[in-house]
C-alpha cells in the first residue's frame, strides 16, 4: 500500500488555500475558539489590553503593507491614524451618524489624504521619501490643534461609544468582540490581498522597481493604492481607538506613535502578517512589563526609579536596535525557526 509523503495540491484553488493542512485548520480553529471564550474568563485589564493590541494589529497591519510588502517608508502612520479618529468622531458626535458608515467613512477619508501624501513617493524613496511622510506628520498633527471647530483643538473630542442595530459597546467586555472580530476581517483582509494581484505588483516593486516596471507593472498606479490601503487600515484602527477611549486628543497621535508602530513591524518581521501580531503584542506589553518592573523596584530600591522611567522611555528604540542585531527578521522569522524544530524533533537533520 502507498504512504503519501509531504503535500500534494491537484487544482489551483488547494495551492492557493490560507490554510492547505488539516493540522493547521485545526489550530486555527482552536485559536478562533479561545479568542471567543478569552474574555469570559479574563479581568477587565486584560479586556483593556486585548482591545488596545487587536486595535493595534489593525494599524500595524497596515504599515506593513505600505513599508513591508510595497517597499515604502512611512513615518506619519500615527497622524492617518488621527484623520480616521477624528472624522469618524466628528460624523457620529455632530450629526449623530450610525457607527457603521461613519467607521468606514473614516478610513475612506484617510486614505485619501494618505495617498495626497503619498504623491512624493512617486519621485522619492529611501530616507528623501521618510523626510516627506515625516513633513506629513506634522502638517496633520498641526491641523488637529488648529482646526478646533471640528477637532476641538487641544481640548479635544468627546465621543459616544459605539452603537449598533440598538447593541451599545459601552464596556471592554462588549467592545472586545468588536474590535477583535474587526481585527480578524481585516487581517484576512490584507492575507488575501497580499496574494492576489496587488500583493504580487507590491513585492515587485519593493524588490526591484525596474524590473516591475519592465514586466508591466504601474509603479505609478501601486505606490499610490499602497499608500491608500495602508492609511485605510490606519483610518479604521482610529475610528475603533476613538470610540473606544471615547475622548480624542491631539496628543494621541504624535510622532512617537509613528515611531512605535515602525517599530511593531520591524520587530515583528517585514513582510509578514503574522509578525505584525507579534510585533504589536511585544509593544503593547512591553510597557506594561516595564512599568510592573518598576513597581518592584520602586519598593526596594526607590532611588532606581528614575533609572527605570527613562528606560522604560528608550524601550522601543532599544528593542528595535536589539532585533535589528540579533534578529533582524523580526519574531516572525524566530517562530518559524520553533516551528521547523519541532517539526523534525527528535531528529538533528
Amino acid at each position: 500500500m502507498a504512504i503519501k509523503c509531504g503535500i500534494f495540491k491537484t487544482s489551483y484553488r488547494s495551492d492557493m488555500a490560507m490554510w492547505q493542512t488539516k493540522n493547521s485548520r485545526f489550530w486555527m480553529a482552536l485559536f478562533f475558539i479561545g479568542l471567543i471564550v478569552f474574555p469570559f474568563f479574563v479581568s477587565k485589564y486584560f479586556l483593556y489590553m486585548a482591545n488596545i493590541i487587536a486595535i493595534g494589529v489593525i494599524a500595524a497591519v497596515g504599515l506593513n503593507i505600505l513599508t513591508g510588502f510595497a517597499g515604502q517608508i512611512s513615518l506619519g502612520h500615527g497622524a492617518f491614524i488621527g484623520v480616521g479618529a477624528y472624522f469618524a468622531g466628528y460624523l457620529t458626535s455632530q450629526f449623530n451618524i450610525n457607527f457603521i458608515p461613519a467607521f468606514i467613512a473614516g478610513g475612506l477619508v484617510t486614505a485619501v489624504v494618505g495617498m495626497f501624501f503619498g504623491l512624493p513617493s512617486l519621485r522619492l524613496k529611501g530616507f528623501y521619501l521618510a523626510i516627506a511622510t515625516m513633513a506629513a506628520q506634522f502638517i496633520l498633527a498641526f491641523v488637529f490643534i488648529h482646526l478646533r471647530s471640528v477637532t476641538g483643538g487641544s481640548q479635544g473630542m468627546i465621543v459616544s461609544p459605539p452603537e449598533i442595530a440598538g447593541f451599545s459597546f459601552d464596556s471592554d467586555f462588549r467592545y472586545y468582540f468588536l474590535s477583535i472580530g474587526t481585527a480578524i476581517v481585516m487581517t484576512l483582509a490584507a492575507k488575501n490581498l497580499i496574494r492576489g494581484k496587488f500583493g504580487r505588483a507590491f513585492m515587485a516593486i519593493r524588490d526591484n522597481y525596474i524590473a516591475a516596471k519592465t514586466m508591466g507593472v504601474n509603479i505609478f498606479l501601486y505606490k499610490i493604492i499602497a499608500f491608500g490601503i495602508s492609511s485605510f487600515y490606519a483610518g479604521i484602527a482610529g475610528a475603533l481607538w476613538a470610540h473606544y477611549i471615547q475622548i480624542i486628543t491631539p496628543e494621541h497621535f504624535t510622532f512617537s506613535v509613528s515611531i512605535e508602530y515602525l517599530a511593531i513591524i520591524i520587530i515583528g518581521g517585514l513582510g509578514s502578517l503574522l509578525g505584525t501580531v507579534f510585533g504589536t503584542i511585544f509593544i503593547m506589553v512591553l510597557p506594561e512589563f516595564l512599568r510592573f518592573i518598576n513597581g518592584i523596584v520602586s519598593l526596594h530600591y526607590p532611588m532606581l526609579v528614575n533609572m527605570f522611567d527613562a528606560i522604560r522611555e528608550g524601550s522601543f528604540g532599544l528593542a528595535i536596535i536589539g532585533f535589528l542585531i540579533f534578529e533582524p527578521d523580526g519574531l516572525a522569522a524566530r517562530w518559524k525557526t520553533i516551528k521547523n524544530y519541532w517539526k523534525l524533533w527528535p531528529y538533528s537533520y
